[in-house]
């Protein structure tokens, strides 16, 4: 298949290198320092280069807040026939996007970054795949995705945003709060440590990933979940209520599956 990505970011780039081995791949980025360290893909020079290069499916890797603009700024430029495709984190506005732009789409959403986890081996990574897709490009990349030994699950739209209010906002909002109780002194505890090590990862992302994240139509009531815990939990310190303590970890053990 000729593919064309759009945005060499962490993703982009990462997609471009898995593609290429079985598929003619061209790249494009508004930063072409970006695409230096890519071989063996095609470097266009220009977004209306798109249009020679007539590719088949146009994979667009932009930043989150530039996705629609990306797509809008290439789609005169594609066949009726060129697959669209996506990989932003929270979805949005894009099912109306994709409703009224005229082209096929598939939306996928790979759980997985080079922040936190090891590319090289994805045995135990997950990606998302929307199953409102045209089916040849579920079917597309599906067998990419198996290939590369990854977990495949399959959300609708309005799923899949919910999904990742409660599998990203969770975990970045406790995050966050961590990183701003921290003071300059060292701490040598290892599990301090390791809260730091995944706070610094994190704040390494984009801000507009971290935003869109923040921002998911589903995050606040996430967000109002834990601050009424933490209540809670500041009530069963307040009154050193080992009884009520012991019966809150046990709940907690089995809710993570620490059972018996």
């Amino acid at each position: 298949m000729k593919i064309v990505i759009l945005g060499l970011g962490h993703m982009g780039s990462w997609f471009a290198e898995n593609l290429k081995w079985k598929h003619r791949v061209a790249v494009f980025d508004r930063i072409p320092q970006r695409a230096e360290h890519l071989q063996e893909v095609i470097h266009l020079q220009r977004l209306e280069d798109i249009r020679r290069f007539q590719p088949e499916l146009l994979l667009n890797a932009v930043n989150i807040q530039n996705t629609i603009e990306a797509f809008e700024a290439a789609r005169s430029l594609l066949s009726e026939d060129c697959l669209l495709a996506d990989i932003t984190s929270v979805k949005g506005s894009l099912p109306e996007y994709y409703a009224d732009c005229g082209f096929r789409f598939v939306s996928i959403h790979p759980m997985f970054g080079p922040t936190f986890a090891n590319v090289e081996r994805l045995k135990e990574e997950n990606v998302i795949i929307i199953k409102d897709s045209d089916p040849e490009g579920v079917r597309f990349f599906r067998e990419f995705f198996t290939g590369l030994g990854l977990t495949i699950y399959e959300y609708s739209f309005a799923e899949h945003d919910r999904l990742i209010a409660y599998s990203l906002t969770v975990p970045f909002v406790s995050t966050l709060v961590f990183a701003d109780h921290m003071s300059s002194a060292a701490v040598p505890g290892t599990t301090f440590k390791k809260h730091l090590h995944i706070a610094r990862g994190l704040l390494r992302e984009d801000d507009y990933l971290l935003t869109e994240i923040l921002f998911n139509p589903h995050s606040l009531p996430q967000l109002e979940k834990i601050t009424q815990r933490l209540e809670f939990l500041k009530h069963i310190i307040r009154e050193r209520d080992f009884e009520e303590a012991r019966k809150f970890f046990n709940r907690l053990r089995e809710n993570i599956g620490l059972k018996g």
